[in-house]
Parts: structure tokens; sequence; C-alpha cells
């Protein structure tokens, strides 16, 4: 029996002689938290090289307390393309927005619509990054574009104002004043509460800006990646440690006399300019905790691998600090569940867009559909309903969480949603007949880090790349090598395995009905048994 169905007989048991409305409807509650850019091995529970500092203790409590999906993907690595899977349960090219810079259609099916439909009151409070304005809730309150990290601005139905403090927290204080103060406690909710955090420009909270001083943090083992086993895009992009980051705009390093930002290009100047908007006492306190570090800097000036070491430590410092704070926000939320007497019906999920690169070959961003970014963090407390401290290694998308609510909800799910409802892997029914490979596609090129257009499939062993812009291939034995150093498309002994996966990756464009990129036409199928590279 369906998990839906399930809940839909407790439903006709519970009201049969309930006396009200209040005690009749008895769906769960969903919390849905959601940050951007968090990378899965930037958290504990997925097992970090920052295990040391412990860096996320609330999503790690979380994940003692539910379901850690350890085999969890995006279909399309980029912030707003993500965010439309998740609404829609529908794949990039189906749902209509396929690279940031396009609308989200919000007039088309989303679960949050038909969660409302069925009798939910619906919320979304933080980060959209759709363009349009939000559809399907009762009450939303959301950043303009990717929003600032200090004193940022808010849009809701009344207009736009700017609320004083750090961004993260006043999501965290909107969410937890919806639930408390503006809810209709007679009617089950689905409130998502969206972060900016950690997204660049890496601006922590002023509490966390000390936290890992004096700390050297440990260095992935790729930081000096060469990309000579890779398809040539892997040395195209734009996104480096070393090339790339910017020492004023990204790491904040005090600007050299000299110094005029009008004349710097290519890259995200909202820190700086964030920093403009601080408040006195904001910017003080912020100058002084750089200040140390910052003019030892430029007394002994580095180069080489030396300035890229550099530059991951501060990176990778503000990016963890900036974490922390999300993490931060994950502990009062569910704290708050907690004393408002709410936790036992209030399934809570955390998830963020997609992974990031942690300095992994070099980088930082995301895009690509090496594992790094291809990865996302999917964490879920259900207390009673989901076991706790369960690992669940299945392949599982984004795609799935639309369906993954309105099953746990009761609600039917469209034919035409291309996910699968999570709800049996949560409560530990057989997986019969699952999904033994996920199918991916990244559209935007040419584009901010010039990353190359791609598709391809991922097996529990295997990785198959396609660049079709430029007829490249990539081939990865994720057993063998984990980090993705090694390209095996051309090695003989991988002959079979590169034909097997590219008539996979055929079927799965044709199962989901993605003609865009081209078709893998049979020509492409034999160049991958003579693994011609």
């Amino acid at each position: 029996m369906r998990a839906s169905q399930i809940i839909a007989s407790l439903l006709l048991v519970a009201t049969l002689g309930a006396p009200s409305l209040a005690q009749e409807d008895r769906r769960p509650n969903f919390l849905f938290i959601f940050s951007d850019d968090h990378a899965p091995h930037a958290i504990g529970a997925y097992g970090t090289r920052y295990s040391a500092i412990n860096p996320t203790p609330n999503i790690d409590q979380l994940a003692n307390q539910g379901m850690t999906f350890k085999a969890s993907f995006c279909t399309n690595s980029i912030c707003g393309p993500s965010r439309a899977v998740i609404l829609t349960g529908k794949h990039s090219h189906y749902n209509g927005f396929m690279a940031n810079g396009d609308r989200f259609d919000g007039d088309q099916q989303t679960f949050p619509k038909l969660l409302r439909a069925a009798g939910y009151q619906t919320a979304l409070v933080g980060k959209w990054h759709l363009q349009s304005d939000p559809q399907g809730f009762d009450y939303w309150d959301v950043l303009p574009g990717q929003g600032d990290y200090y004193n940022p601005e808010l849009i809701n139905a009344n207009g736009r104002r700017m609320i004083e403090g750090y961004c993260t927290d006043i999501v965290t204080d909107l969410a937890i004043d919806w639930i408390e103060n503006r809810r209709d406690q007679s009617k089950p909710f689905l409130l998502m509460a969206q972060h900016k955090g950690p997204h660049r420009n890496w601006m922590p909270p002023l509490r966390h800006l000390d936290w890992l001083d004096g700390i050297t943090l440990p260095e992935p083992a790729t930081l000096f990646d060469d990309y000579a086993d890779n398809a040539s895009p892997a040395s195209w992009q734009e996104m480096e440690i070393d090339r790339h980051m910017a020492l004023v705009f990204d790491l904040f390093l005090n600007p050299p006399p000299d110094f005029d930002p009008k004349k710097e290009r290519g890259t995200d100047k909202s820190g700086f300019n964030n920093m403009n908007r601080m408040t006195k006492s904001q910017r003080m306190a912020w100058d002084a905790a750089y200040a140390d570090e910052n003019a030892a800097f430029y007394e002994s000036p580095l180069e080489g691998k030396n300035l890229v070491r550099w530059k991951y430590q501060r990176y990778m410092k503000n990016y963890l600090r900036t974490s922390r704070a999300v993490d931060d926000s994950v502990g009062r939320l569910v704290d708050y569940l907690d004393e408002a007497g709410i936790s036992d019906n209030t399934i809570v999920i955390y998830s963020s867009d997609q992974g990031f690169y942690l300095g992994d070959h070099g980088w930082y961003d995301k895009r690509w559909m090496y594992e790094e970014s291809l990865a996302m963090p999917l964490v879920v407390r259900w207390p009673g309903k989901v076991g706790l401290g369960i690992t669940n290694g299945d392949l599982v998308q984004n795609l799935d969480y639309a369906p993954t609510f309105l099953d746990l909800a009761g609600v039917d799910i469209p034919v035409d949603m291309q996910g699968r409802s999570l709800a049996p892997l949560l409560m530990g029914d057989p997986k019969v007949g699952w999904r033994e490979e996920i199918y991916y596609h990244y559209y935007g090129y040419p584009a901010v880090h010039q990353v190359a257009r791609h598709y391809g499939i991922r097996t529990e062993r295997y990785k198959l790349i396609h660049y079709y812009q430029f007829g490249e291939w990539e081939l990865f034995d994720l057993q063998e090598d984990p980090d993705e150093v090694s390209n095996v498309y051309a090695d003989p002994v991988y002959r079979e395995v590169a034909f097997n996966l590219a008539e996979r990756l055929g079927a799965l464009r044709a199962h989901y009905g993605d003609t865009t990129g081209g078709e893998l036409m049979p020509q492409d199928w034999r160049d991958a048994r003579r693994v011609k590279k």
C-alpha cells in the first residue's frame, strides 16, 4: 500500500467522530529548510574533511533524528533551475527554466499549489530567485534576486522594505513569526524557509567572524588539479581559486590605495557593495575581524601555490562561517517546533539547491556533473515515522521532492511529474523497482564561469558525461576513482562499459523527453563502442 493510501485511510478513521476541524486534520506539517550552495562534504553527517571543527552540529543532530540520503543529486547544478525542478517535479527542459536568467512560469503546476488546493496553508520566506512573483503561497516574503547578507531588502505582496540585521537570522525570524502568529492553526502547513547562505560572496554573521581563527583547514587532494585527463572544457572554465577568485571582492582583503572597483571586471561585487550598506557598528566589527590578517598579507606578499593556499584558507573559513549561520537557523527552527509542541506532526527537511566546490579541482562554484556539485544534501526527520540515524544509499534527486511532499500529505501525484516519491524509502518499505541511474543536463554556456553544456548518466559505480557542443566525452569509475581525476573513456578495458552507458543515456533522454542539446545518434554510440576520445 502506498504511503498516500495509508495516510488517507487514517484520515478517514480520524474524521469519523472527530470533535473539531483542528483535531480532524492530522496530516503532517512540512518545514522545508533550504540553503544555497551548501555542499554535502561540508556537513558532518556526510563525512567531511572539516570534521575536527564540527561545522554543522544542528544539521548533524537532525540527521541523528531521521534519515540522511547519501546518494542525493540534482538534475541541473545551478540555483534557479534546481528550485524550479523542486517546485514542479520536472526536469529543466520540461518546466522551462533551464538557466539562471530565465523567468519561471508561475502559472504552471507546482506542489505548493496542489497542497494548497488540498487544504494546506502554504508560506515561503527567504530566497526565491526565479524572477517571477511566487504563486501557490498564502504568504510570501522573499529576497529580490540574490539578496544581501547584511540589512537585506525583502519583497512581499505589500511591497519592498529593508530589515536591519543578518539575512539568515532574518529569514529564521520570519519563519518562526509565521508559524507562531500568522498561520491558521486548524490547517496543516507547508513552510519553505530558504536561505541565501552560503552563496558567494560568503559573508559570515558578526558572531562567527572569529570562529576558525588560528586554525589551518585541511586541503582537498585535488587543490592543484591540472585537468590533464579531463575533456577540454575542464581547462576553459573561469572558477579557479588561483586565477578567478578576487582578493578584494571575494575574500575581503583591504583594497590597496590605488584600487578602483569600477575597473575590476568579471567578478561578483555584491559582497563589496553590501559592506558599504552596513551600519557603522556592523562595519567596525567587520573591519576589526579581518584587520590583523589583512595587514599580515600585505607585509609578506605571496605568489604561486602559497597564494592559492592563502586564498583557499580565507575562502573556506568564510564559507564555513556562513554555513554555520545556516546551521544555527536549523537549530533555532527545530527548537521552536519542540517548544510549540508541534514537532511530532511536522516533517523537517534540510536540503540545498546543489553542491559546491570547496577547493576540489582547484575550484569554487558548481555547474559540473562532477560529484562535488552534482551531490546535494537531503536530511529528513519525521518523529515516530522515520527511524533514527538512518542512512539511505539509493539514487535520489531533487526531481523527487514534489511527489514526496504530495505523497506524504495524501495528495495524488500528477502523472506528468517526472520524479518519484521517496515515501517508501523513508518508511523502510522494499524499494521495488527503484531507479538504477540518474540523468543530468546543464545548459548555461556561454555564461558566468564558462562551464560547457553537457548531459550525462550516473549509476552507482559509473558516470558518463557528454559535452555535446564539442563532441567530447568523459567516463569515470567512481569505485576506483572517487575524485574523478582519471577519464577512462579511451581505455579499452572500459569499452563495453562506455557503450552500455551511452545506450542507457539515450534511453534516459527518451524517457524524460529531452531533445535539447541534440539527440544521441547511433554514430555517437558507435563512437562510444570504439571509445574514440
